[in-house]
């Protein structure tokens, strides 16, 4: 029996109970068909489809967890390509059929995710209401009168009932986190160029994020590490480039004097303060800030010249088609039209002149801590007035892509009436793993369940814990990894898994002889022209690190990995001598496939 919310511990604790993948789809076919939110999906993929996908994923891997996201059902923003499903961006003439996934889906899927359909959206991730689309509105799971919040109002819907353990949506003013707060979930708004966004429909093509919503923090930043990685494809992605915070003696910036907007929505307001409450009980010292700068900051991003980018992703369809748009969107989008280049260098400068400001805020406090939504609407007046409402809900999230900011977005608890409220944690570029202990330990205080599941209890396996300085890195690439005979070795000597992902191109890759249990050999050729090979990342702590590495037998070794974004980790090496008359398997892409093709043989 599945939880009413799907989390990563909790499948995996009923898939190595016996539970199968096909099992946990059945259950997913029947929540599907009970719900009484018709807006969530607009490509649902038919039951056959989704039974033939989980009986695949067990016949590619047929160990339980033996990937990292086995057997896990999750959903797909319309605005994301999958291979197979149409992408139509709530737009129906708009339609295209990707012939390939997204880089992000493609990397979920290999670990083992399972889709279960393409999710409604405000048209063209214009809104952070979810009610500008010819297919419905997705409701709040709590109260059917209110906004999901949006644009990605289907993806937060679909975990915060119980539908996917996770799912994908986009950020490029508040996105990814607006639906959170108004579902009772987490969202991951990773660092601007983190995740790729190869296969996605643009938004504002220099700040969109790919985002996660999850029911927990652990699990999203679980798959954000599965998901994310270079992509030369996207022009704008990044490689990481971690940046740490204080692990004592945080100082949190807070909302303070006029900045302090929620729009006469008390319950909101109370619930941050209580969120301000719990981060000073966790040992933060509390600093009020000047939000001023990055308040105007945000205007820019519809007030300014970035509406133009808007218009530069749809342009030519706009010309043809500007009866297929929602009136809103049309509108925000055609209000782009006639902005001038000088405007838009005049935007940049403005811009830079505010994020020089906020450099005077960012010397006062090491985060900042938000209301990630300073109030919610029904459906019914957010269609009566959808231009300012909808202004209001994007206060406090505007300005983090455009300033290059990490953000994750937790439950802060449950007003009066019954509906949730949301605060978001903040740090500049690359804080993405240093926020997470914080953004963990704000949800766990606030005692408020997992999406419509109130009283649900946070699993203690999903615990995200501070101190990664005193854990190192080592990426392994055969019998160590996830569901392989020796992967006991780190996962008992405390190990975390950090992230599935490939070597640079220029391994390869050989099964030693006479090894029990069998072992490949990695080797470097440079030159060599291939596809990169899987491994996986472990942290393993500092003192059982060097009791491993002393375990090593001949011819293994520890040496220096180059990843596929061109960062470097230590990692299981070879010595030439031998594999000369090895087996090579470099083109099967991994040691995991040639165990699958070799139990099939």
């Amino acid at each position: 029996m599945l939880p009413t919310i799907l989390d990563l511990s909790s499948l995996r604790a009923a898939y190595q109970s016996g539970l199968t993948p096909l099992d946990a789809i059945e259950e997913v076919i029947s929540r599907r068909a009970a719900s009484r939110d018709a807006a969530i999906f607009i490509t649902p993929v038919p039951d056959e489809e989704l039974r033939a996908a989980a009986k695949a994923l067990m016949a590619r891997a047929p160990e339980a967890n033996s990937l990292p996201l086995w057997g896990v059902p999750f959903a797909v923003k319309d605005n994301i390509d999958a291979a197979g499903l149409p992408t139509t961006a709530a737009c129906p003439a708009y339609e295209y059929r990707p012939e390939a996934d997204s880089t992000v889906v493609a990397r979920l899927k290999a670990a083992g995710a399972i889709i279960i359909g393409k999710t409604n959206l405000d048209q063209f991730a214009t809104g952070l209401n979810g009610t500008r689309s010819p297919y419905g509105a997705p409701r709040s799971v709590f109260d059917a009168a209110y906004i999901s919040g949006g644009s990605s109002s289907g993806s937060s819907v679909t975990v915060a009932s119980g539908l996917a353990a996770f799912a994908l949506g986009t950020d490029t003013a508040g996105s990814g986190r607006v639906p959170a707060a108004f579902n009772n979930l987490v969202g991951i708004k990773p660092t601007p160029g983190l995740l790729p966004n190869t296969g996605a429909v643009p938004a504002c093509k220099s700040v969109d994020c790919i985002t996660i919503f999850a029911a927990t923090v652990g699990d999203g930043v679980a798959i954000r590490k599965v998901a994310e990685g270079f992509d030369a494809a996207d022009p704008f992605s990044r490689p990481a480039k971690p940046a740490k915070l204080p692990v004592s003696g945080l100082r949190i910036g807070v909302l303070a004097g006029a900045e302090r907007e929620f729009f006469g929505d008390k319950e909101v307001e109370a619930l941050y303060d209580q969120a301000i409450e719990r981060a000073k009980a966790l040992g933060a010292t509390i600093v009020p800030f000047d939000y001023t700068p990055f308040r105007e900051a945000a205007a820019l991003l519809y007030d300014g010249p970035w509406v133009a980018e808007r218009l530069a992703a749809v342009e030519d369809f706009l010309a043809t088609n500007a009866a297929d748009f929602d009136p809103t969107v049309r509108g925000i989008i055609e209000g782009a039209k006639g902005k001038t280049a000088v405007e838009a260098f005049n935007g940049r400068y403005r811009l830079e002149e505010l994020r020089r400001k906020t450099e005077a805020e960012w010397e006062k406090a090491d985060v900042l801590l938000l209301p990630t939504a300073p109030t919610t609407y029904t459906v019914a007046d957010m269609l009566a007035d959808p231009v300012v409402l909808n202004g209001r809900l994007g206060r406090y999230t505007n300005f983090v892509n455009l300033l290059d900011c990490a953000a994750i977005a937790v439950p802060a608890g449950f007003g009066k009436g019954g509906l949730p409220g949301g605060v978001t944690v903040i740090a500049p570029a690359f804080t993405d793993d240093a926020l997470a202990p914080l953004a963990d330990a704000l949800h766990r205080a606030a005692s408020s369940g997992m999406g419509i599941d109130r009283q649900a209890a946070i699993p203690e396996a999903s615990r995200v814990v501070s101190g990664d300085d005193d854990f190192i890195e080592i990426a392994v690439v055969g019998a160590h990894l996830t569901g392989m005979p020796l992967n006991h070795e780190l996962a008992g000597a405390g190990g975390r898994l950090v992230k599935t992902c490939r070597t640079a191109g220029d391994y390869r890759l050989f099964v030693l002889p006479n090894t029990t249990p069998a072992k490949p050999g990695l080797l470097r050729e440079p030159g060599h022209k291939g596809q990169g090979l899987e491994v996986e990342v472990w942290a393993l702590p500092a003192d059982a690190f060097g009791r491993f590495v002393q375990k090593i037998p001949a011819p293994l070794g520890i040496g220096k990995l180059t990843l596929e974004d061109g960062s470097s980790v230590s990692g299981f090496v070879c010595e030439a001598h031998a594999v000369k008359c090895a087996e090579e398997i470099t083109a099967l892409g991994g040691w995991r496939n040639y165990i699958s093709a070799k139990l099939a043989s």
